[in-house]
This record gives C-alpha cells, structure tokens and sequence, in this order.
C-alpha cells in the first residue's frame, strides 16, 4: 500500500483504537484538544515546526512549504500570543494542508470554525504573535509530550491526538483493522461475558471476596 493510502485508511481508524495498540507514549497530553466541535477526524503526514515563544514566523512559513494532505505539527507552548488567526488557516485549508496541530494558542476561533479547518491546540486568545525567529522547518518536535517526526502519520479526532511512528504505520494499520474487525463481530453480550471473567479473574488474584 502507498503511503497515501496508508493515510487514508488511518483517516477510518479512531484514535482510541490506535491508543490501545501504541500506548500513552505516542497519545498528545490532554491539553492538545479540538478547538471547536464536532471535528472530523484526520490524518497525514506530519509537517513539523518550531517556534519560540512568542514567535509565529515558521509557521506561517510552513503554511506555503507544506504538500496537500500534510498535518502541520508545532511545537511552542507559548501561552501569551496566537499562533495563527483566521487567514492563515484559511490558506492553509486552500492550500490543502489537512489540520494544525499546535502546542500553543490560535485566534479568530469564529473563522477557524466557519472554515471548517480542523485545529487541534491548547486554546485561544486574541493576541498575535512575532515574525523574526527563523528555524529549519521538518526537524523533530515535541508536541503535546510526544515526539514528533517529519513524516509521522498524525490521526486527530474528537478523542485526542495519537502520532504513528512512519515505519510502523503499516503494521499499526494492519493491527488496527484486525481489532476493528473483532470488535464488529462481536456483540454487547459476548463483551459483557468477557469482560466479567476478565476483572472477576484480577480480582480474585488480588484477594478480593464478595
């Protein structure tokens, strides 16, 4: 499979399911979260950027640079100024890039949503930030504790955000759809049954009586 049907298909994959294969070290902390609702799920290619606090410039360097499909990742943590605002999400989403995915603050919510362009962030606030800091863009970020690399499949969805490791999208995609096939075949009855067994059996192995 190609990597675009790889993203594709991760696109159907919901992040809790890719939590439970991957683990917490590859899930973004609770604060990277949809900035309006209900949002799509995505996923692509991570398109990585860092930008100091208080500095926005490579991100709307980024913005012209990053390839149709691609998930813009960026590390900052700056709680003072917006990483971007209404236009640039605007031209992103014209320009194809998938979603944002930001360890910081936007603006112009009301726009972003309108848009419908998927943003993924700790939150809002009105004020604009900088554009001097230059840095290489496509390096590895941290974002939201994970790291993140150029290239990494980026899945987003009202759940969280999870980053696939990119040699091990395909394995992680073929573990997905197996556990996505069980889950169907099963019904709330068989579920139940094992589940009771299942904590009865941890419970019992703890001393537990009653």
């Amino acid at each position: 499979m190609t990597d675009t049907g790889i993203f594709a298909a991760l696109q159907d994959v919901p992040t809790t399911t890719l939590a439970d294969l991957l683990g917490r070290k590859q899930v973004m902390d609770v604060v990277i979260r949809p900035l309006w609702e209900p949002v799509p799920r995505v996923a692509g290619p991570a398109f990585t950027v860092s930008c100091p606090p208080g500095d926005n410039l490579m991100l709307h360097a980024a913005v012209h640079r990053a390839g149709p499909g691609s998930v813009i990742v960026v590390e900052s943590g700056d709680l003072d100024h917006a990483l971007a605002g209404g236009n640039v999400c605007a031209v992103a989403q014209r320009r194809g890039v998938a979603a944002f995915v930001a360890d910081g603050l936007i603006r112009d919510l009301g726009e972003v949503r309108g848009l419908g362009f998927p943003v993924f962030g700790r939150g809002i606030i009105p004020i604009p930030g900088a554009k001097k800091a230059v840095r290489p863009l496509n390096e590895p970020v941290r974002c939201g504790g994970v790291r993140v690399e150029s290239g990494d499949v980026v899945v987003a969805d009202g759940e969280g955000v999870v980053v696939v490791p990119a040699g091990r999208a395909a394995q992680v995609l073929q573990g997905a759809r197996a556990k996505l096939a069980k889950e169907a075949g099963e019904t709330l009855d068989d579920w139940e049954k094992a589940h009771r067994a299942r904590i009865d059996e941890i419970l019992a192995a703890g001393g537990f009586e009653g």
